[in-house]
């Protein structure tokens, strides 16, 4: 019996499997057992074909187990040790030390790139053995400290690292480079609309939630697009996050620091938002974590997808249960929803008039209410510009990297405060860390009770304004949170909804 080591996924966990192959006399056929999916079972034909173009032409029953036998496998990746161990079933290649393998096999045996190396990573380098990968993922996997990788381009070339007639291509270890980040578009390019992009600041600063309310043409989605030219680098342990999650589905890492901005549209379903299906994959929520998730025409979105959104946001991850098993996914976005006033787009604004009935605007706000909201830190309304605004504006206005200073220094006291908490800005924090340490004077805590009466805050609503408030005293560099702050906080909670 000839044993090689491979992996299957799990969600974002990569998981030991050991590939076992009997060959006996008889007709040709093989079997692949071990609860293979049919990308698996599909391998059989890659792996002869392959196996062929080395010179070993397969002979007689070939039996392929995957073990442990009650773990699903799934994916190409596992072409590379199938074929490794029919190469020493049939004593074409010795014995070797234990090792990793995994890859997808072209007819010709060359090998092509596979999802899941840098969760394969982590697992060789927990377990202090060596991984082999195709040299299409060498970049990401060079990403992870600590592992011991080599990237090979065919199988030719890894029988013969194997056999000792040439030399393994180690993994180089690198980092992300820190290219400067290329705002597009920029805060520069935004007409007026002071509000809003000093409300942008803010949820940049503290990653909080923030929903723009305004007619058609009024600027919401430029402003919502500008916002990812001004939030922070990503950190090396947030880019190794994102990173996990892009290599489970097989996506290459993306260039430098830049945080991931994901745009979802109206007719998206709560599976590829959320996550899940017969492969439980990772949704939008958990492939912008670390950065944007952004959904322009928020009212358009069916009930039930806004709803699935709720735990995420909260938690700060995705548990999605199916009968395959359950998998966990990080999600700690900041999400950017934008809206129309009213059904037809014109309520409260300066050159159309609003055809709507009291009936239909009652109808619309409900679409702009309940639970969702109330797990929004900052709405703002983005009125219209006039065509004399427009054309008589002078001036140019603060530009991104400006703007992205002050975010990044705000940042980094909130790292530095919420460390040994665990926490790394604002919005993350619970609720028992902020009642702790957020430490209010007796005139600011009257002037919080008497407008969180007449606001009918809630529990939670109370909380984001203390941290919204923290955020605007960290952009102030202040050291405790004043009455100006709170109130400015407060000013956000149902702007946009009352436009």
């Amino acid at each position: 019996m000839n044993e090689i080591g491979a992996v299957t996924l799990r969600g974002m966990e990569a998981l030991p499997v050991e590939v076992e192959v009997e060959i006996t006399g008889g007709l040709f056929f093989i079997s692949i057992v071990g609860l293979p999916d049919a990308a698996v079972k599909e391998s059989r034909e890659r792996v002869r074909a392959a196996l062929r173009s080395v010179g070993l032409p397969l002979k007689g029953r070939v039996a392929v187990n995957l073990a442990p036998a009650d773990l699903p496998k799934e994916g190409a990746l596992l072409d590379l040790p199938i074929a490794l161990a029919m190469m020493r079933g049939t004593g074409m290649l010795k014995p070797v030390r234990p090792a990793f393998y995994m890859g997808e096999l072209a007819l010709d045996g060359r090998l092509r790139r596979v999802r899941g190396a840098v969760p394969a990573a982590y697992l060789a380098r927990a377990r202090g053995l060596p991984l082999y990968i195709p040299r299409e993922n060498a970049e990401e996997v060079g990403l992870v400290k600590g592992v011991e990788a080599y990237a090979v381009g065919s199988l030719t070339e890894l029988a013969a690292v194997l056999r000792g007639e040439t030399e393994a291509s180690p993994v180089t270890v690198s980092s992300a480079p820190d290219a400067p980040i290329e705002a597009d578009p920029d805060f520069s390019d935004i007409k007026g609309q002071a509000a809003a992009r000093r409300a942008a600041e803010i949820a940049a600063a503290g990653h909080h939630n923030i929903l723009l309310v305004g007619s058609p043409g009024s600027g919401k989605t430029l402003i919502a697009k500008a916002m990812n030219g001004i939030l922070p680098p990503l950190s090396d342990e947030e880019l190794l996050e994102t990173l996990l999650v892009r290599s489970t589905l097989g996506l290459p890492a993306e260039p430098g620091r830049r945080r991931p901005f994901r745009t979802v549209h109206f007719t998206a379903s709560s599976v590829s938002i959320c996550g899940g299906g017969n492969s439980l994959r990772p949704g939008e929520v958990s492939l912008a974590h670390r950065g944007v998730l952004f959904l322009d025409e928020f009212t358009e979105f069916r009930r039930d997808l806004t709803e699935s959104l709720r735990a995420p946001l909260e938690d700060g991850q995705v548990v999605i249960s199916r009968a395959a098993g359950t998998v966990t996914y990080p999600s700690r976005v900041l999400l950017i929803l934008a809206a129309n006033p009213c059904a037809c787009g014109h309520l409260g604004d300066p050159a159309e008039k609003c055809i709507c009935s009291g009936v239909e605007l009652e109808r619309y706000r409900r679409k702009l209410s309940g639970p969702i909201l109330d797990r929004v830190d900052l709405q703002i309304a983005v009125p219209r510009l006039l065509t004399e605004e427009l054309l008589s504006f002078s001036g140019s206005a603060e530009s991104s990297a400006a703007i992205r200073e002050r975010v990044c220094r705000a940042r980094r006291v909130q790292q530095k405060r919420w460390a040994p908490c665990g926490f790394s800005c604002n919005a993350e924090l619970p609720e028992k860390i902020v009642r702790r340490y957020l430490v209010l004077s007796q005139e600011t805590l009257d002037f919080l009770a008497g407008m969180a009466g007449r606001l009918r805050l809630s529990g939670r609503g109370i909380s984001r304004v203390l941290k919204v408030a923290r955020t605007i005293a960290d952009l102030a560099g202040e050291p405790d949170i004043q009455k100006p702050h709170l109130a400015e906080s407060l000013m956000y909670r149902r702007q946009g909804t009352t436009t």
